[in-house]
Formats: C-alpha cells, structure tokens, sequence
C-alpha cells in the first residue's frame, strides 16, 4: 500500500486530523490525541504503521512476524503496536486496526470532547 494511500484512508474518518512531525512521521488525532503513526520508504509506500489496540490484541499481536511492540509507545507501557511488513496483518487487516485504533483513541476523550465531535449525543 501506498503511504498517499494510507493517509487517504485515515483522512476518511471523521474528525480526524493529520500532521508530519517526528522527522517526517505522518500522525493522525482525533481530538489532539493520536491514533495512528505512520512512515513511507524512499518509493512512498508505507513502511510501517503504529497504532493503538486492546490489552489482549496487543498480547496478540506483539510477538507476530512483521509485527512488534510499538517502540516508544509500548515501551511505556502503552499498547500500541507497530506494523513494519505485511507478512501476518494484509494491508485490509491494518486498515481495520487503524479503525479499531481510532475507535479506542476516540472513547478515551473527555465526554465533552466526544460531544463536541458528535462522538456522543447532546
């Protein structure tokens, strides 16, 4: 999957919003808060892909190939998991973590946040 490809989809769920920062780390937010970070090679495909998941998805996850514990995230006892090759997760898979991400990110605002988002009814 292309990087340009990746950024389109996660520019497709509302509210979010995007920034390069971290030496050209492509980072999404809901809410000012992140829920996906991701990186393209010199041919702008993505490279790898950081996202959030559940306690027992990150127990899962984190010793598949291709996967691993996100490095500065998980190391801080967050569960956060980083995608580097497709070789367990297809592109589709993490783009269903990447929603899931998202929806985690999301919950975890301030319920007025939520509101304000239209996360929450009035």
């Amino acid at each position: 999957m292309t990087l340009e490809d990746f950024n389109n989809f996660c520019e497709r769920l509302p509210h979010s919003t995007h920034v390069v920062q971290w030496r050209g780390a492509h980072v999404w937010k809901i809410g000012d808060k992140v829920f996906v970070i991701a990186r393209g090679d010199e041919a702008g495909q993505l490279s790898a892909a950081s996202f959030k998941v559940s306690w027992m998805g990150f127990d899962i996850l984190k010793d598949q190939p291709g996967l691993q514990g996100a490095s500065h995230l998980a190391s801080r006892g967050m569960s956060w998991i980083q995608r580097n090759t497709d070789e367990t997760m297809s592109d589709d898979e993490l783009l269903s973590y990447v929603k899931d991400s998202y929806t985690i990110v999301g919950r975890g605002l301030t319920k007025k946040k939520q509101r304000e988002l239209g996360l929450l009814p009035e």
